[in-house]
């Protein structure tokens, strides 16, 4: 079924702003960290496409995973997307809000069932402090997470030695979950290799390479190592990645 209608460019302009779950340069990752670590399955949001003007992404959730769609914008046909044409964006989400959407070749079907909004409003609920007192607990630092990012989520370029010919090459990691992941670049979509950090015994800094800034990720059959710009950047990734061993040896 189509759906077509005169709508000018700026009524289409002025409904993407208006779209609480436009979420407008968003990237590839950061959309798949956000879903994956907030949402639920069937949450959705529209992001910008790197493919051009008039070119969007719509990323869903389905269960583990995150998929992503061509959603094109013309002036005369409204919103396109597959063979569908729509008036506008609410009429494209109306279509298919209960309706199963082919997200693979696999036949894998996900149902939008609710959107993510750009702006998460917190409730006002703040009280004024009367009584601070510290008690007496016996743990100390070394129980607490310092700094701990809130969606526990990091991406960044670092510099990777490669597995036979020792060379050095710059790569685009992202952290998510339990899974690093690196890229040939950050425009790049598909991974070069997910590394589960299940199988990681041990993260730290090392001295062993010609090279500063540098730690390594022990895994059983071999050991990664990685250079960051600066030791302070360098300590981001140390303790992040640490703390997500910890929460894998809590069984969380």
């Amino acid at each position: 079924m189509s759906f077509y209608s005169d709508v000018s460019s700026e009524d289409m302009s002025d409904e993407l702003e208006t779209l609480g779950w436009y979420h407008y340069d968003l990237s590839r990752h950061a959309a798949e960290a956000l879903l994956l670590s907030n949402g639920s399955d069937g949450s959705y949001l529209l992001r910008n496409s790197n493919e051009g003007p008039g070119c969007f992404a719509l990323s869903v959730r389905a269960k583990d995973s995150v998929k992503h769609f061509h959603v094109t914008r013309k002036d005369k046909d409204g919103y396109v997307f597959g063979f569908n044409k729509f008036a506008s964006l609410q009429d494209f989400i109306n279509h298919f809000a209960n309706q199963p959407l082919l997200g693979s070749d696999a036949g894998t079907l996900i149902v939008l069932k609710c959107p993510y909004p750009w702006r998460v409003e917190e409730p006002s609920i703040y009280e004024s402090v009367r009584v601070h007192t510290a008690i007496q607990t016996g743990r100390t630092e070394n129980d607490l997470v310092p700094n701990a990012p809130s969606l526990g989520t990091k991406e960044g370029y670092l510099v990777k030695q490669g597995a036979f010919v020792k060379n050095w090459k710059q790569r685009w990691f992202t952290l998510n979950r339990y899974e690093l992941k690196y890229f040939k670049d950050k425009m790049c979509e598909e991974p070069i290799r997910t590394l589960d950090l299940r199988a990681c015994s041990a993260v730290q800094f090392d001295y062993s390479q010609d090279r500063v800034n540098c730690f390594c990720l022990v895994f059983p059959e071999r050991t990664f190592y990685l250079c960051a710009k600066t030791g302070v950047e360098a300590d981001e990734w140390i303790k992040i990645l640490r703390w997500k061993l910890s929460q894998i040896r809590k069984g969380r």
